[in-house]
């Protein structure tokens, strides 16, 4: 009897782990969803449609992008976090995905148990902007009126642990300016608080800035990557401006759930990574200051490893948190 027990039990095994055999070699075999935790028209969603409209045609199978926006991205990243690991939910995150980490006392997931990294997508560059009325020309006279009436200068951001809120807080803290956050509740409405002269700075995304720069109706003094942007040849880069070694860019990348089968998450790394080196793809994201960015996924999951750590320092020594 015990030994008729012992090979029902192995014929289960094996029957269970040749039907995930034979899912994972079929996938895939339905369509394929990508959740965008904003709304449509920013980076996360203009990745992943470009993504998914190519992957369709690649997989030979419909790849469906959905957007469920709400706290800064944490609604979406939950549901996937709670998906099965099948490879048929996936999500399109930015840079703010770590910085949620970061300021949320409570999230529905962990992070770094719970989400899995499939590739990075692209990277875009922020331009440090101020109201052309301002007078100010350069990063290092910005700096100079910041320390010479500290608390006086106000700077914009898309809201409250943004990407362009960090970015600008760790220029303060490199470059040691006592300056003052003003909220707003997205990327246009700072933008038209800049132009109006409310606020006195701005860490915008580049390509929502340029043509504001190119008009004269805002003034760059640089731009936040190490080297510069074509799109704005003529601005410096903040760090040769004057704050050294500053560096951030604001980054787009595909997680799914944790434990993805290794043959699933290879296929849609490798899949993904080939349309990301492609001249279409270059060609279309260039205009709007997207540089494709595929990654491994064991590199993409570092990356938001360093970013969830170095936002918890700026978060703590600047007091941002959410409840």
């Amino acid at each position: 009897m015990a030994s008729q027990k012992v090979l029902v039990v192995t014929a289960l095994v094996l029957s269970l782990s040749s039907g995930t055999a034979l899912a994972q070699d079929d996938y895939p075999n339905r369509p394929v969803r990508i959740v965008v935790g904003f709304t449509p028209g920013g980076g996360p969603d203009i990745t992943a449609r470009h993504v998914a409209q190519r992957l369709s045609e690649r997989l030979k199978q419909q790849v469906i992008v959905e957007n469920r926006p709400g706290a800064g991205g944490t609604v979406a990243a939950g549901m996937v976090a709670r998906a099965a690991p099948d490879g048929y939910t996936l999500l399109s995150v930015s840079s703010a995905h770590a910085a949620a980490a970061a300021i949320y006392a409570r999230l529905p997931y962990d992070t770094l148990k719970d989400l899995a990294g499939i590739t990075e997508t692209a990277s875009s560059k922020y331009v440090l902007v101020v109201p052309s009325s301002l007078g100010i020309r350069t990063v290092s006279e910005l700096v100079a009126a910041a320390k010479a009436r500290p608390g006086a200068i106000n700077f914009s951001s898309a809201g409250v642990g943004s990407g362009t809120h960090f970015a600008a807080e760790i220029l303060k803290s490199m470059a040691a300016i006592d300056v003052v956050h003003v909220p707003n509740k997205g990327i246009p409405e700072a933008m038209g608080e800049t132009v109006a002269g409310r606020v006195q700075f701005f860490m915008a995304p580049i390509a929502n800035a340029m043509n504001l720069v190119r008009d004269g109706r805002l003034g760059a003094l640089g731009v936040s990557s190490r080297t510069r942007d074509p799109l704005l040849p003529q601005v410096p880069t903040i760090d040769e401006a004057g704050v050294t070694g500053y560096q951030q860019e604001l980054w787009f990348g595909l997680l799914g759930p944790a434990r993805l089968p290794p043959p699933i998450l290879s296929r849609l790394s490798g899949e993904i990574g080939r349309i990301l080196g492609d001249d279409d793809t270059k060609s279309r994201w260039a205009p709007i200051g997207l540089e494709p960015r595929p990654t491994t996924p064991e590199e993409f999951d570092r990356l938001i490893r360093d970013e969830i750590a170095l936002y918890t320092r700026i978060a703590r020594s600047a007091n941002i948190t959410f409840q």
